[in-house]
C-alpha cells in the first residue's frame, strides 16, 4: 500500500498534462490541449483580429450574407464601342476619399494591435452639403478592403486609386470598397487606375460585384455581377518605370440612399472564417471527430488555425494504418475563392454524409484554411506583412519571418515521419484564365509514371462543366522551386497540386458562359471528396480507365508535337522513356508576379541597406583618415622639422637676436627617398 501511495504521489503522475485510462495498468497519454475560445457564444470569436499600428480600421462591423442568384450571370459581351475614359486625376477632379497614410515600400512592418492605429478615427469621406449633395462617400478601412483614393471627375464619375499590398509598391488586383448616398436610375461611372497586369479576365467578359445593402435587408440578396460598358485596357499616364492599366465600368444603383459594395470576387475575411470554425468548435458532434488547434501566429499576432479531421479508430494500429491529405487555402490573400472551395470542402467532410463518415475513416485530415491571416485582413492581393509572396518560401528557413509557412511544412514533416501523405492541395485563385485546374509536378520514375495526372483527370470527370483538364500543366519550372506544390513534391508526396480557381466562370459544358457563384465553388470542395474516394477505390477499375487515357492523350500530344517540329515519331519504345517535361509546351499560366517579391522580407533588406550604407560612410571615412606609408613618413618629419624651427627661434629670441630665414632642407627638395632626414642632428628613421 505504501509503495503504491509512493508511485501515483510521483512528479509523473501527479502531472495534470496525462491522463491514465486504468489504474491497474500505467498507461500514460497526453490530455486534449484546451480549447482556442475560452467562450463559446453565437456573437462570433473573441480573438479579434490585429492590425499594423499604421492602418486605420473603422468600428463597423461588416457581414454579408450567402445567396446564389436564381438565374446564371453571364458573361459581358462587348460591343466593341465601349468608352475608354482618360485619366485626369486631381488637377482637373475633386479628391472625395483619401488614406491618410499608406505603409508602402522604404517602410516595414513594426508591431501591431488590435483595432490598428491608436487615436480618434477620422471621416475620410466628403461632408456633404446638404439633402441635395449626391456626391458618393467611399470608405475601405475595414477588413480586406483597400480603396486608396476616390476622385470625382464629374456628377456621376469617379476615378479609384487602389493601395497596392502593405510595404510593397506592387501587386493591385483585388479590390473591395463601400459607397453609399447613391441614387437610383442614373447611370455612375467607375474607371480603377493603378492596375499592374497587362492581360485580366475583364477582357473576356468578367464582370465586377456589387452588393446593395438595402436588397440584403429586404429581400435577403446578396452579391451579383454587374456593369455595363466594361473596358480594360492601358492608362494614358506616362510612367516608364511601371506602366499601368485600367478597369472601367458603369452601373444603375437599385435604390436611393443605399449602401453598396464593389469587389473584385467574393470575399472571406479573417471573421468569416473564425465564426465558421467557432460553429464547429460549438457542435458537439463535429467537435468529436475536428480538432481545432493553433498551429502558430502570424507576423501580426494572429492565429493560424490547423485542422485535424478523423473519425476515432477501433485500435493504434487502425490509427496507424491511416493515410493522411494536406489542404491549405489563402497564401494569397485576394484569392478568396481558395476559401469558399474550402468552405464546400469542409461543409461536406464534417457532414453525416455516408461518403464524408468513410473518408474520415479513412484517412486524416490536416487542414490550414487560411495561410495568410494578416494578408487577408488588411487587403493584400499577394504578400504577407514582410512584403513578399509566401508561396515562394517553403523553403525558407526563416522562422520569424515566415512563421506560417515554416510551421505548415514543419507540420507536413512531421506527418510525413508517421504516415503516408497520399495528397497535398494548395487553393489558389487565377486572373486569367477561366475554369478550375491545377498545377502538378511530373514524374519520372517508371511505377508511378502518369500516376500524379489521375486525380485532376478524374475529377476533371466529377464536375465537367468546372473543372478542365487540358487546362492543367505539370511542369516543375525553376522559378516555383519555393512553392508550396513543388517542395512538398520533393518531401516525396507524389499527388502535390496547386488548385487554380477562376475570378470568372466557365468555359464548359452547361456552365458555358457564365460567372462562377459561391455554390459552385462550395460543389467544387465536395467533388474533390467524392474524387478521393474514386482515387482510393479498392476496385481500381477507374484508376485503370484513367491511366489509359492518360496515355492516350500523351500519345496525341506526342504526335502534335513531332508535327509542329516536322519530325516522324515512333512510339514502339518505352512509355517512361520519354520526359513529360519536353512535351509539355504549354506557356507558364501562372499570370503571377512573385518574382518581384521573392527574396528577403522587407524589414531585413532594410536592416540590410542601413548597415551597408553605414558601411559605406564609415569607409569612406576611414579612407580620408588613412594615409599611404610615404605620406606617413613625410607628415612625421615635417612635424620633427617645425619642431626644431622652433625651438631654434625660442633660442635666438631669448638671446636677444632676431631670427632670420633658414635654408630649406633638402627634406622638402627630394621626397623620393623619405627614408631618412639629411638635418642636423637628426637620426635616421626607418620606413613604419
Amino acid at each position: 500500500a505504501f509503495a503504491d501511495s509512493l508511485m501515483w504521489n510521483s512528479p509523473l503522475l501527479r502531472s495534470r498534462q496525462l491522463l491514465y485510462d486504468d489504474l491497474g495498468d500505467i498507461n500514460p497519454r497526453l490530455r486534449e490541449p484546451r480549447d482556442l475560445f475560452a467562450l463559446f457564444s453565437s456573437s462570433g470569436p473573441l480573438l479579434a483580429p490585429r492590425w499594423p499600428i499604421e492602418c486605420e480600421v473603422i468600428k463597423e462591423n461588416v457581414r454579408h450574407i450567402e445567396w446564389v442568384p436564381p438565374q446564371p450571370e453571364y458573361f459581358y459581351q462587348s460591343t466593341g464601342n465601349e468608352k475608354v475614359p482618360e485619366i485626369v486625376g486631381e488637377e482637373k477632379g475633386t479628391v472625395v476619399y483619401q488614406l491618410d497614410s499608406v505603409p508602402t515600400e522604404g517602410s516595414y512592418f513594426t508591431c501591431s494591435r488590435v483595432g490598428g492605429k491608436r487615436g480618434i478615427i477620422k471621416d475620410l469621406a466628403v461632408t456633404l452639403q446638404g439633402p441635395d449633395d449626391n456626391t458618393l462617400l467611399f470608405e475601405s478601412r475595414f477588413e480586406s478592403g483597400n480603396l486608396q483614393k476616390a476622385v470625382r471627375i464629374d456628377t456621376y464619375e469617379y476615378e479609384l486609386t487602389l493601395r497596392t499590398d502593405l510595404y510593397t509598391n506592387k501587386h493591385t488586383q483585388w479590390f473591395y470598397f463601400r459607397v453609399q448616398n447613391t441614387r437610383k436610375d442614373v447611370t455612375y461611372r467607375f474607371t480603377i487606375v493603378n492596375l499592374l497586369k497587362p492581360k485580366s479576365l475583364y477582357t473576356t467578359g468578367m464582370k465586377p460585384l456589387m452588393y446593395s445593402q438595402l436588397d440584403a435587408d429586404t429581400h435577403n440578396i446578396g452579391w451579383r455581377r454587374v456593369g455595363n460598358e466594361i473596358k480594360y485596357y492601358k492608362n494614358n499616364t506616362d510612367d516608364k518605370q511601371q506602366p499601368f492599366y485600367c478597369l472601367t465600368w458603369t452601373i444603375q444603383f437599385p435604390h436611393d440612399q443605399d449602401t453598396c459594395f464593389f469587389a473584385h470576387f467574393y470575399p472571406y475575411t479573417y471573421t468569416d472564417l473564425q465564426c465558421y470554425l467557432l460553429s464547429v468548435a460549438n457542435n458537439p458532434v463535429q467537435s468529436q471527430f475536428c480538432k481545432l488547434r493553433a498551429l502558430c501566429r502570424s507576423l501580426a499576432g494572429n492565429t493560424v488555425y490547423l485542422l485535424t479531421i478523423t473519425n476515432p479508430s477501433q485500435s493504434p494500429q487502425e490509427a496507424a494504418a491511416k493515410k493522411a491529405v494536406v489542404f491549405s487555402a489563402r497564401v494569397h490573400p485576394g484569392e478568396s475563392n481558395g476559401s469558399w472551395i474550402m468552405k464546400g470542402f469542409l461543409d461536406f467532410i464534417l457532414s453525416n454524409s455516408p461518403d464524408a463518415q468513410l473518408l474520415r475513416d479513412i484517412f486524416v485530415f490536416k487542414v490550414v484554411p487560411m495561410l495568410n491571416p494578416d494578408g487577408v485582413i488588411v487587403g493584400n492581393y499577394r504578400c504577407s506583412l514582410a512584403g513578399r509572396d509566401l508561396n515562394r518560401h517553403y523553403k525558407t528557413i526563416l522562422k520569424e519571418s515566415f512563421p506560417c509557412i515554416w510551421y505548415t511544412k514543419n507540420m507536413i514533416k512531421r506527418l510525413l515521419e508517421e504516415r503516408e501523405v497520399l495528397l497535398y492541395c494548395d487553393f489558389h485563385g487565377h486572373s486569367r484564365k477561366n475554369n478550375i485546374f491545377v498545377y502538378g509536378c511530373n514524374n519520372n520514375h517508371r511505377k508511378y509514371w502518369l500516376h500524379e495526372r489521375v486525380f485532376p483527370l478524374m475529377l476533371s470527370k466529377n464536375a465537367p462543366d468546372k473543372f478542365s483538364f487540358h487546362s492543367c500543366n505539370f511542369k516543375v519550372q525553376k522559378c516555383r522551386e519555393g512553392t508550396g506544390r513543388v517542395v512538398m513534391w520533393r518531401m516525396g508526396i507524389l499527388n502535390s497540386y496547386t488548385m487554380e480557381s477562376t475570378f470568372g466562370g466557365s468555359t464548359l459544358g452547361s456552365k458555358r458562359d457564365t460567372h462562377f457563384t459561391i455554390e459552385d465553388l462550395k460543389c467544387l470542395g465536395y467533388h474533390v471528396c467524392d474524387t478521393l474516394l474514386d482515387f482510393c477505390d479498392p476496385d481500381q477499375t477507374k484508376f485503370t480507365q484513367c491511366l489509359a487515357e492518360l496515355k492516350e492523350l500523351l500519345q496525341q500530344e506526342i504526335h502534335k508535337k513531332f508535327n509542329e517540329l516536322g519530325q516522324d515519331v515512333d512510339l514502339e519504345g518505352s512509355w517512361s522513356d520519354i520526359s513529360l517535361s519536353d512535351i509539355e509546351s504549354r506557356n507558364s499560366t501562372s499570370g503571377s508576379d512573385s518574382s518581384l517579391s521573392d527574396g528577403l522580407p522587407i524589414h531585413l533588406l532594410n536592416i540590410a541597406d542601413e548597415l551597408k550604407q553605414k558601411k559605406k560612410m564609415y569607409k569612406k571615412k576611414k579612407k580620408k583618415q588613412l594615409q599611404t606609408r610615404k605620406q606617413r613618413n613625410e607628415q612625421y618629419q615635417r612635424n620633427n622639422l617645425m619642431r626644431e624651427l622652433k625651438l631654434t627661434e625660442d633660442a635666438s629670441e631669448r638671446a636677444g637676436f632676431a631670427s632670420t630665414p633658414q635654408k630649406q632642407p633638402t627634406f622638402f627638395k627630394n621626397s623620393e627617398n623619405p627614408s631618412y632626414t639629411t638635418m642636423k642632428n637628426d637620426k635616421p628613421r626607418l620606413n613604419e
